[in-house]
């Protein structure tokens, strides 16, 4: 395994303030103090109450705040379509060629992965989340390892890979702003909240992405997006 990756899942920081919620690949949520990347193979969870657990990188799918929007506001409509369309992404944007690349190998809209870089690391190839999610697009271990990539860090097959695994999310949940959240905060959270998790980190980031890619409607747009995807 290359260096970048072995920093990549080493660097992650201990996240002890709050409650968190560790989701399991396998469908379990385990509510923790603490999570954090402590070597290339295992990440340690803390428990409330004390006691804490080791298990391995590629069993858990995201690390997410156990914090409810207490009025939840809804989420702008999905009025675009996600499937890939030929679209230019504009003069200064980083990695643009590499994100039209993906976005069509996966058959993804540009704009939509384009939002999704921008609001997971705001272009930064190098960005490590607090438990370890890496590149540009936070690939957790769990994704990068399964889909076989010795560098995560690439900005090529990071955007490769996590177009692959949105792509994989939209075809299980047919719904973009559903599959935004399970990208965010993971298959089972989504599953057990049968649909819009209530989780306020989950609801920003969708809505943030749904905002750069497919704006709600403008009084004068006569019905369809102003700008951002195709218009359903």
């Amino acid at each position: 395994m290359l260096i970048a990756a072995l920093l990549c899942v080493m660097g992650g920081r201990g996240v002890a303030e709050a409650q968190y919620l560790a989701v399991f690949v396998d469908g379990r949520i385990l509510a923790v103090t603490g999570a954090r990347v402590i070597d290339s193979s295992r990440f340690h969870l803390d428990l409330p109450g004390g006691g804490s657990l080791e298990v391995p990188l590629a069993r858990i799918d995201r690390v997410i705040a156990d914090e409810v929007e207490p009025k939840p506001e809804p989420m702008p409509p999905a009025v675009c379509r996600a499937e890939y369309v030929e679209q230019a992404l504009g003069p200064g944007v980083p990695f643009a060629r590499e994100i039209v690349n993906a976005a069509k190998a996966a058959k993804l809209h540009p704009l939509l992965v384009l939002a999704v870089v921008r609001a997971e690391s705001d272009f930064k190839p190098w960005a490590v989340s607090r438990v370890g999610a890496c590149g540009l697009m936070q690939l957790m271990p769990s994704v990068w390892i399964e889909q076989g990539l010795t560098d995560p860090y690439e900005p090529g097959a990071n955007l490769r890979a996590g177009c692959r695994h949105l792509r994989a999310l939209l075809d299980r949940f047919k719904d973009v702003p559903t599959a935004l959240a399970a990208y965010n905060a993971g298959v089972a959270t989504v599953e057990k909240s049968g649909g819009m998790p209530p989780y306020r980190e989950t609801r920003e980031f969708v809505r943030r992405v749904l905002g750069q890619f497919c704006p709600a409607p403008t009084p004068d747009s006569k019905g369809g997006a102003s700008r951002g995807g195709e218009p359903i």
